[in-house]
């Protein structure tokens, strides 16, 4: 059997893992101590920490779906929730997405956001392939009225970027495209939002995200503590990992732009898309578990200037076994970009809920940031590796804003087109 190493242990790695293992021989590198990447959790006091934001499971596409249900009881082993998602505006909570619950503002913000609203729909609103970036998108379809009390502000939060440097492509089967007339209609019948992938979705009964880290690596062979410091070609025919691990065929799902330094082979095209990559952009995260007063909440955002966070994922309604070590629920506040943990901790005071600091994370590299030649500089990238047969997989290698399921999808291409390469006798030596 061919030889196949994956690099990285979060959700995309261990999906192509279990997905190549049927064909090949495969083994997983981990740098860190702990498998799941951004998707991991540990235990604070009987308490359910999601390190990094709070993740649940759903998807549109029925092949995903599919195979994610092969391996898991989702009667048994799963809860299914309807998002419950608010938005605090003006010491208020408003539903979510603010399009939708306009009817719960002020009367006269109502007034003049309906009044931009017709006019938008009098003028008609551009393709999205006609906008130029985020922002002009946002005011475009929404007005600027809305852009100013909830887009702009909270997608400059979230990103901690000018989003109008940031192009439209990322939204692809992420977002409804808005239709204002949808949007005023919804607000005058009181119609609740059931278009996006998480607008109900399925969690873990106990142990979160990590419940599906621990069973997608059953039976998998996982060396963690294994940083990879070079990639090499041996003899023109395998690959070479540390001048230790020798491998037919690599799945890279860590930051890409730490290939550069990583990946040594002689090939000025390849070194010149690597070079390419090396200063794409991202956001880090600092997060805070906490105790909070009981609600009945998912996610709560959080876009007014006055709060440094940007949102409270109430981890501790997804399950109630997320809240094993305490008589009052839990949830995870997120900060964008690294916080000085005293500053969270008075942030803390003046958020809703009465929250109690009980762990702090901070997580260097949340969210990937896009600019207009990115998915070009990657695809060149993708082409060149592949000749060595190295593949890039995941939302720091693809450089993409993958979730769950879209993590889970990218992967089932890959492993179509590596075993469709390799049934047909296409994947070759690398040679240089």
């Amino acid at each position: 059997m061919r030889k196949v190493t994956i690099i990285g242990s979060g959700i995309s790695g261990l999906s192509i893992s279990r997905m190549l293992s049927d064909r090949f021989e495969v083994q997983i590198l981990e740098k860190a101590e702990k498998i799941g990447g951004l998707i991991k959790c540990d235990r604070i006091d009987g308490n359910l920490f999601h390190r990094v934001g709070g993740h649940v499971f759903n998807s549109k596409n029925k092949v995903v779906l599919d195979w994610f249900w092969k391996h898991f009881d989702r009667d048994n082993e799963f809860l299914q929730a309807t998002r419950n998602a608010k938005i605090f505006l003006n010491n208020s909570l408003v539903g979510y997405p603010l399009e939708n619950y306009l009817y719960q503002l002020p009367e006269t913000q109502v007034r003049e956001i309906i009044n931009e609203l017709i006019d938008l729909c009098s003028t008609g609103t551009k393709d999205v392939s006609n906008y130029d970036n985020f922002k002009d998108f946002l005011e475009g379809n929404f007005g600027k009225g809305l852009y100013q009390l909830y887009f702009g502000p909270y997608n400059s939060k979230i990103w901690n970027t000018d989003i109008s440097n940031v192009p439209l492509e990322w939204l692809e089967g992420k977002l409804p495209m808005p239709k204002i007339k949808e949007v005023i209609i919804s607000n005058i019948l009181k119609k609740e939002e059931n278009l996006m992938v998480h607008s109900s979705f399925y969690y873990p009964k106990r142990d979160g995200s990590q419940f599906i880290v621990d069973r997608l690596s059953q039976d998998q062979k996982i060396k963690v503590s294994y940083p990879v410091k070079s990639i090499s070609v041996t003899n023109g025919i395998e690959l070479l990992i540390n001048d230790d691990v020798a491998s037919e065929i690599i799945v890279y799902c860590g930051d890409v732009r730490e290939l550069s330094s990583i990946v040594d082979i002689d090939d000025p095209v390849l070194i010149g898309a690597l070079v390419s990559v090396r200063d794409l952009r991202s956001n880090g995260t600092s997060n805070v578990l906490c105790e909070t007063d009981d609600n009945d909440i998912s996610w709560l955002y959080l876009p007014e200037e006055q709060f440094k966070a940007h949102r409270i994922i109430y981890t501790g309604n997804f399950s109630k076994t997320n809240n094993g070590g305490s008589a009052r629920k839990s949830c995870v506040v997120e900060f964008s970009g690294k916080q000085e943990k005293n500053d969270m901790i008075e942030e803390l005071k003046k958020l809703p809920g009465n929250l109690s600091p009980l762990a702090f994370n901070y997580e260097p590299n949340s969210y990937i940031i896009q600019d207009k030649e990115t998915r070009s500089k990657i695809s060149l990238l993708k082409s060149c590796l592949a000749k060595y047969n190295i593949y890039l997989l995941g939302r720091f290698a693809e450089w993409e804003y993958y979730n769950m399921d879209k993590c889970i999808e990218s992967a089932m291409s890959l492993n179509a087109h590596i075993v469709e390469l390799d049934r047909n006798a296409y994947l070759k030596p690398a040679i240089v």
